[in-house]
């Protein structure tokens, strides 16, 4: 280690105040974080890419520093479905500053991690009062049965009102409107039953009917539009 002249040349005062780092809460006990290997914990955060036209939300649990598991969605930008699946490749087995400083493909996937080590390093976990934090495999609960992302997409003009896309019940296939016109509740198809369904053995039609809901008041409705077409 190489000093200046002016510090080689200062005399020495101890050091009379040493008490440490603060202890941060890590799946119900309090850590004095030190090194990588003393992190521990889950949590969710967003990032978004510099032009801001695409947005990552990452999960990561983590156990002794080592990422184990990783839920990488994203929404906005089409290169960005491939660029999470190589993150979902690259992440599990790094450490959180090894993921920190990896190329993640995508600017809103590595600001996402950015964001992340943040709330990891400074005990801001999901999992910080939790007694031994939460499993491998609890990233996938956020997804719920069907394991697909928790989507809404709505669109609306001043001219024409608003329609309803996407919940997270499904693709929205009708928009129910009173006398008045207006939304009283929507009809939905869930891709995920009915594809099941079709694995099973049923056909498209009978899997697309079993597949389907409805949310609201969709008896009342004096109109039924299709959002995507009306």
């Amino acid at each position: 280690m190489i000093y200046s002249k002016e510090v080689d040349d200062m005399c020495v005062v101890k050091q009379g105040v040493a008490h440490g780092c603060a202890p941060i809460p890590e799946e119900a006990k309090w850590v004095k974080a030190k090194d990588v290997k003393d992190i521990s914990g889950l949590t969710h955060g967003v990032g978004w890419c510099a032009p801001q036209q695409g947005a990552c939300k990452l999960t990561l649990n983590v156990k002794e520093g080592v990422i184990q598991e990783c839920l990488v969605e994203t929404i906005g930008c089409s290169g960005m479905t491939h660029s999470a699946a190589m993150a979902s490749e690259i992440l599990p087995g790094r450490t959180v500053l090894e993921a920190l400083n990896t190329d993640l493909v995508c600017d809103a996937i590595n600001t996402a991690m950015r964001e992340l080590f943040l709330q990891i390093a400074y005990g801001r976990t999901q999992s910080a009062f939790s007694e031994d934090g939460l499993p491998i495999g609890a990233g996938l609960e956020d997804l719920g049965k069907g394991l697909r992302s928790q989507v809404g997409t709505m669109y609306g003009t001043l001219k024409k009102g608003p329609r309803y896309l996407e919940m997270a019940e499904g693709y929205v296939t009708g928009i129910a409107l009173d006398e008045e016109g207006c939304i009283i509740g929507y009809q939905f198809v869930n891709f995920g039953k009915m594809t099941d369904f079709i694995k099973k053995g049923d056909d498209p039609t009978t899997a697309y009917k079993k597949s389907c809901g409805q949310y609201g008041r969709v008896e009342d409705a004096a109109k039924i539009i299709d959002p995507r077409q009306e």
